[in-house]
C-alpha cells in the first residue's frame, strides 16, 4: 500500500516503520501524507490496540526535515494548507484512540523529535541523539517542537536545546524526561512490544482517558484539568469497564477488558 513507511500488525500491536534510511529516514511530505493513512486506517478498522513507531536501518529514526524540501519553503507557503500537513501529523498522533510509542534507534532530530513527541511515550536505545537543532539552519521548529517540548522537559531546558540546537544521548533524555525507558541496543522493539502488552491488559476507555487526562494538565488551569478528569472518570464508569475491574480484583482472577 504504501512507498516509503512499512506497516505490519502482529497480535493487534501495529509497528509503522519509516522506510528511507539512504535520507535517514528524513520526513519527507510523502512519508507524513503515508503515516496519516495508516494511522487512520489502524483506527477506524479496528485492527490494533496500539501502534509502535520506528527508522528503517540502524542510524535513525528520523534525522528531521528533508532538506530539499526545506530549502523551497517561503513565506506565503508557511500559510498554505499545505504547510498544516506538517502540524496535522503529531496532532493526529495525539488525538488518536490508539496509544503510541516512538521507538527511538537512532538519529531524532528536528520533525522526528516533533512526531516523537506527540506520541504517548518514547523509549530510546542508547545510541540515540535527541534534538531540535532547526535554528542551525536559521529557522525554529515548525511542526510544533518549541510547544511540545517546553511541555514535556520544562521552560528552562526546552529554551536551551532550542536556542542552541544541541542534541542530547539517550540516558540524558531519559533524566529530563524527555525519553521514558532505555535499552540496549537489539532491546528497543521488545522493550516496545511489552509496554504494549500491558497496555492490551488495560481497558481500552480507561486507557484512552488516562492519556487525555494528563495531557490537558499541560495547558489548563488545575480546576478546568480536574473538571475534565471528572468528566472522563465518569466516562469509565458508563463504559462497564470499572465493573470488569472490580469483579476482577474481588475475585482474584486478571481482569478482561477486552473481545
Amino acid at each position: 500500500m504504501y512507498e516509503k513507511i512499512l506497516l505490519e500488525v502482529t497480535d493487534r500491536i501495529a509497528v509503522i516503520t519509516i522506510n528511507d534510511p539512504e535520507r535517514r529516514n528524513a520526513m519527507r511530505l510523502q512519508i507524513r501524507e503515508e503515516m496519516i493513512d495508516a494511522l487512520r486506517t489502524l483506527e477506524r478498522d479496528g485492527l490494533a490496540d496500539a501502534v509502535l513507531i520506528t527508522g528503517a536501518g540502524e542510524k535513525a529514526f528520523s534525522a528531521g526535515a528533508d532538506i530539499n524540501e526545506v530549502k523551497t519553503r517561503t513565506m506565503a507557503g508557511e500559510l498554505s494548507t499545505q504547510a498544516q500537513l506538517r502540524r496535522e501529523l503529531p496532532f493526529l498522533l495525539e488525538r488518536l484512540r490508539l496509544p503510541t510509542i516512538a521507538c527511538i534507534n537512532g538519529y531524532c532530530l528536528g520533525a522526528g523529535l516533533e512526531m516523537a513527541l506527540a506520541c504517548t511515550l518514547r523509549v530510546a536505545s542508547r545510541k540515540a541523539l535527541l534534538g531540535l537543532p532547526e535554528i542551525n539552519l536559521g529557522v525554529i521548529p515548525g511542526s510544533g517542537g518549541t510547544q511540545r517540548l517546553a511541555r514535556m522537559i520544562g521552560l528552562g531546558r526546552a529554551m536551551e536545546m532550542v536556542t542552541l540546537g544541541e542534541s542530547v544521548a539517550a540516558e540524558e533524555a531519559r533524566r529530563m524526561g524527555l525519553v521514558n525507558r532505555v535499552f540496549d541496543d537489539g532491546e528497543l522493539i521488545q522493550g516496545a512490544l511489552e509496554i504494549a502488552r500491558q497496555w492490551q491488559r488495560k481497558g481500552p476507555v480507561s486507557l484512552m482517558a488516562a492519556r487525555d487526562a494528563v495531557l490537558r494538565s499541560a495547558d489548563a488551569d488545575l480546576a478546568t484539568g480536574v473538571d475534565y478528569e471528572n468528566k472522563l472518570f465518569a466516562l469509565c464508569l458508563a463504559s462497564g469497564e470499572r465493573d470488569e475491574g472490580v469483579d476482577a480484583f474481588l475475585n482474584k482472577r486478571p481482569a478482561k477488558f477486552r473481545g
